[in-house]
């Protein structure tokens, strides 16, 4: 469960050495904007609001510790204009926690996380269960409150749902008095972090303790997993032994000590690829020794820290949007981005896939957005964060105006789309020209040598020497290549042109027949149904799409001459 900070200073004061390799000890930026530094407070405070009030996660805790992250560090830069980390709000609960619930501080990488070891002995590591946060209190043995965590202090009454959790022991006869601080966790059958990230086993557990009545088949799901005893046995191996044997089997069966940052990594891998019966965002490493519950704060201690899981989001701010005109005509907007990294990688763009989805969104510069990778390779827009109070005005395509037969020619407004023609006519799925790639066809066109599809073909190698980076050699090859294209079979050559799909059912008729067809008559052809007789009678009596192919003609090129 997300263990947010209560006092943000207390933290970073805390945490300051571990943090000097991270986010905290980066070069400054910029000076932020005002407008900019008043939006990420207000959101810090309404994701606060809604999950210490009403227990609902409104982004990830990737997310938050992201943003959270940025503000602390534009403080550190410019306390002047920047206020401190707000203190999460609640609604004040309706128990107080008998002991405070800590929080853990996030350690960045694994650099830290050794450092960290290298001042302790005898640690233990735990798999940071991902779940809702609860206290149990025991009276005279038996189980008189259960109160979640809130703000580490004080958080709302949960007794007599618990005490319904089979999960849950209800009755503790070898410990008359005890607090016990642990995590209600969804159970899996051999869940995979990695590849299912949470699974929503968080809102699973926090959905139910919110109910009045509880399901009985719902709540045999859930789990109890102890990760402190504050007043326990002061050895860690009796701790684990006597909280098993009160119940509490989780504990120790998931508890290990560690000498080296090693052993760490290897668990940590093993419970983010392997599979298990929870969720998990990372682990916790423990020192055995901690003071005792009496001098706990709600406040990350420094005898306890996490290493979370590799963060399956980001946050990222908007540098620029860009809408890209393939050689269909398709609009498709494309985000890019302030460098972040995400899973070993780094994202400078995100693709939006089409119009509608920008229009839906309307992202502009300055906006901040949650990106994730899809089957950990493409990144993709998970959602909007926030939006810039300041909205840049932007210059978007009009889509109606680009279409499968347009800018076969460069005109004004069509220079991205006849580019992505050429590319394609090259390309390995038409005429397969070696060297030819959209460097070298942008260098021709700055130049001013192409302004229709085939005016490479007329091109000499003094004119590709007059592009930009083609010297004598490179002109030579070029040459080649063009001269090799002539050679090109009929149906490269309708691929290169782009001729829609469904061409191949009519060869080997040559050009003439097949722009003497009718709708009816392509619509008899197997597998090619109304809408593409219709674009293959439209792309064959296109009056620009005729001159290029009267202009293969004249060239001798087979399947053009009538």
């Amino acid at each position: 469960m997300r263990q947010r900070l209560l006092v943000g200073l207390l933290w970073l004061a805390a945490f300051l050495p571990i943090f000097l390799t991270s986010a905290f000890a980066e070069p400054c930026p910029a000076p932020p904007a005002a407008a900019a530094v008043k939006t990420l407070v207000e959101r810090l405070a309404e994701w606060d609001e809604a999950y210490y009030r009403r227990g609902e996660s409104l982004v990830s805790d990737d997310v938050y510790d992201q943003a959270r992250t940025r503000l602390a560090h534009w403080r550190r830069c410019y306390p002047e204009r920047v206020p401190a980390l707000p203190v999460p709000r609640h609604s004040g609960g309706e128990a107080a926690h008998p002991l405070p619930q800590t929080g853990l501080a996030k350690l960045p990488d694994r650099s830290a996380v050794e450092r960290w070891l290298l001042r302790r002995h005898d640690v233990w590591i735990q798999p940071k269960v991902d779940g809702v946060a609860v206290t149990l209190v025991y009276e005279r043995g038996e189980l008189v409150r259960a109160i979640s965590r809130g703000d580490g202090v004080s958080g709302q009454d949960w007794t007599r749902r618990v005490q319904q959790l089979p999960g849950v022991p209800t009755r503790l006869p070898e410990a008359r008095q005890a607090v016990m601080q642990g995590e209600l966790y969804w159970r899996f059958d051999g869940h995979v972090q990695a590849d299912e990230g949470n699974a929503g086993a968080r809102a699973r557990v926090s959905g139910l303790m919110a109910r009045e009545a509880l399901d009985p088949a719902a709540v045999a799901d859930i789990g109890l997993f102890i990760w402190d005893w504050p007043d326990g046995p002061e050895e860690m191996t009796e701790r684990l032994a006597t909280l098993a044997r009160l119940g509490f089997a989780d504990t120790a069966e998931w508890s290990l000590p560690v000498a080296d940052i090693t052993e760490v990594a290897r668990y940590r891998e093993a419970l983010f690829h392997e599979p298990q019966p929870f969720a998990t965002d990372g682990v916790v490493l423990r020192q055995a020794s901690r003071p005792t519950g009496e001098a706990w704060r709600a406040e990350p201690p420094d005898w306890a820290v996490a290493w979370k899981h590799p963060a399956r989001e980001a946050l990222a701010e908007v540098r620029g949007v860009v809408f890209r005109i393939g050689r269909s005509g398709r609009v498709t907007p494309v985000l890019q981005l302030f460098p972040v990294a995400l899973e070993g990688r780094t994202i400078r763009r995100v693709s939006l896939g089409s119009l509608d989805q920008w229009r839906v969104h309307d992202i502009r510069p300055g906006d901040h957005v949650v990106i994730a990778l899809a089957g950990l390779t493409i990144p993709q827009l998970r959602d909007v964060a926030w939006q810039a109070e300041t909205r840049e005005p932007l210059v978007v395509p009009d889509p109606s105006e680009y279409h499968a037969l347009s800018c076969l020619r460069l005109a004004p407004g069509c220079e991205e789309q006849f580019l992505e023609r050429l590319v394609w006519l090259s390309g390995p799925e038409a005429l397969s020209l070696s060297g030819l790639g959209p460097g070298t066809w942008r260098a021709l066109v700055r130049a001013g040598k192409i302004d229709g599809l085939l005016d490479w073909m007329r091109l000499d190698a003094s004119d590709l020497k007059a592009a930009h980076g083609i010297g004598p050699v490179r002109a030579a090859e070029l040459m080649a290549a063009f001269t090799a294209a002539r050679a090109r079979t009929f149906p490269r050559w309708l691929q290169a042109l782009g001729a829609p799909p469904g061409v191949a059912s009519a060869l080997p008729a040559g050009w003439a027949a097949m722009a003497a067809r009718s709708v009816d008559e392509w619509a008899r052809e197997p597998g090619i149904g109304p809408v593409r007789a219709r674009a293959l009678r439209a792309f064959f009596t296109d009056r620009e799409v005729n001159h290029l192919a009267a202009r293969l003609a004249n060239a001798g090129v087979e399947g053009f001459i009538p």
